[in-house]
């Protein structure tokens, strides 16, 4: 193993821990990183969905307790994000790889463009009004798929697709979007884990780190402003995809 890999996917993986505690976006941060090691976009993306996983376990298990205003709804929206996660993933490994290194600066660009726009988005959210099960779950069906098929950017979307689906307010929601976040990574992760060319090596670097920074971000959540780790991810993230999509 290369020492100055060792040593990016660390910083990487502590900084995604800390920004997901703080922000989210923290795959901005852990892919890029993944690709600046050599690994093909495929690899890359199937190796973060398993090292970012033991951190979405922590935040659903942090937020369970907002679940219980919306517990009749949790079975659907867990089957509905499996089978969301299901196609994705799918998408992902039977796809041509060359279509998803097509992509990936689009993707990048795109989540990060969409991570940046989030508070502007939560606010205009809050001011929604009235259920529908329709735009719910056909919402949470699409976001599971496009968090299977790319993890970045993926809270964002379906706690969008939660706010246009259930009147209520953003922090209501986010015991659902951490547990929904949960459902698709373990979707993910269980299929790639088995048919996925996924680097060991990398998550035994990346998982343990990014499940440190998420305890130093959640010890730092008082302190800290979120708004300087927003700064980083976002500059971080248009410079990746810029960079990858000019090479």
């Amino acid at each position: 193993m290369d020492p100055a890999h060792l040593v990016l996917l660390s910083a990487a993986g502590f900084g995604a821990g800390v920004c997901n505690a703080l922000a989210g976006g923290g795959s901005l941060l852990s892919f890029p990183a993944l690709l600046a090691t050599g690994l093909p976009p495929v690899t890359a993306t199937v190796t973060n969905s398993v090292s970012v996983w033991p951190g979405y376990l922590g935040g659903a298990a942090a937020l369970r307790k907002r679940l219980d205003e919306h517990r009749t709804l949790v079975p659907g929206l867990v089957l509905t994000g499996v089978a969301g996660a299901s196609g994705g993933v799918i998408a992902l490994l039977a796809a041509p790889p060359k279509v998803f290194a097509a992509i990936v600066p689009y993707l990048i660009l795109s989540a990060t463009l969409l991570f940046a726009a989030q508070p502007a988005v939560s606010r205009r959210l809050a001011a929604h009004g009235g259920d529908s099960r329709l735009r719910l779950f056909a919402g949470v069906f699409l976001g599971a798929a496009y968090g299977a098929y790319f993890n970045g950017g993926m809270g964002i979307v379906l706690l969008t697709a939660l706010a246009l689906g259930i009147d209520a307010s953003i922090t209501g929601l986010n015991g659902l979007k951490s547990l929904l976040t949960l459902t698709v990574s373990t979707t993910a992760m269980l299929t790639v884990a088995v048919f996925g060319p996924v680097q060991w090596w990398a998550v035994a670097v990346l998982a343990p780190a990014c499940l440190l920074g998420g305890v130093a971000g959640a010890r730092l959540a008082d302190r800290l402003r979120p708004s300087v780790f927003r700064s980083v991810v976002i500059v971080f993230g248009l410079g990746a995809g810029t960079a990858i999509l000019l090479s």
